[in-house]
């Protein structure tokens, strides 16, 4: 369709302070390389983006609207705009590098399977602690309970770091290996619920923040099998203690 059939065009968009949406800034870029004119409303808070969503029945940011019109997100423009849209980055070489490294130092340690999870999360929790900011803004794009208390993003690092270390440890006497556990299995069980309903539900394309919040791992069955794997874990620990 010709671009000179869309008028009042108005694209709202994540605008943080430490968190400027890529897609966001794509369609900006797209909109002005077709001289295309609009108004540019920016959410820069997670409760403006959060009723954002509630009000026009969205779950992911950018929205474009011409008149009364949605158009839909950074990919329906471009596709409105017969463009061949820009697609992330994808990497899982931080993944790749996370588990190998533990691999190594559980063999080394002759640390077994506990060991290299405790290894694996506490690693993993590191590349989250890097930048907490960042890492938040990520994880509350899909985790449920980050969306509703917004602090638990700013948390969950340093929680996950404790239960590797506990994993670690194998803590005595039982209760707190139990502690441990159940941790590990609430921690895991909410991360499945959280990427299951963005990943095969909601059908969002998003960056995983399991290592950290700058990464370009895509959220999926990746992620999925991470929470499925310390929630395993955690429930093993209960088991034993």
């Amino acid at each position: 369709m010709a671009t000179a059939t869309l008028h009042a065009v108005r694209l709202y968009r994540i605008d943080l302070p430490d968190h400027p949406c890529p897609w966001g800034l794509r369609a900006v870029r797209l909109l002005q390389e077709r001289h295309i004119p609009f108004a540019d409303h920016r959410l820069t808070s997670s409760e403006e983006v959060a009723a954002f969503k509630a009000a026009h029945g969205v779950a992911t940011t950018p929205q474009l609207f011409a008149g009364q019109e949605r158009i839909g997100g950074y990919t329906d423009l471009a596709a409105r705009l017969g463009v061949r849209p820009e697609t992330a980055a994808i990497s899982y070489t931080p993944l790749l590098a996370v588990f190998l490294t533990a691999g190594l130092m559980a063999l080394v340690l002759s640390a077994g399977v506990s060991g290299f999870m405790g290894i694996s999360i506490c690693l993993l929790a590191m590349l989250k602690l890097i930048d907490v900011g960042a890492f938040a803004a990520s994880f509350g794009k899909y985790d449920l309970l980050s969306q509703r208390w917004r602090a638990w993003g700013r948390l969950y690092p340093g929680i996950e770091l404790l239960v590797g270390l506990g994993m670690l440890l194998q803590p005595e006497p039982t209760a707190a290996a139990q502690l441990v556990g159940a941790t590990a299995v609430g921690l895991g069980a909410m991360g499945m619920v959280s990427v299951g309903k963005a990943v095969f539900l909601d059908h969002l394309a998003l960056n995983c923040a399991c290592v950290g919040g700058n990464a370009k791992t895509p959220l999926g069955v990746v992620s999925f099998a991470e929470n499925l794997t310390m929630a395993a874990m955690g429930a093993a620990m209960l088991a034993g203690g």
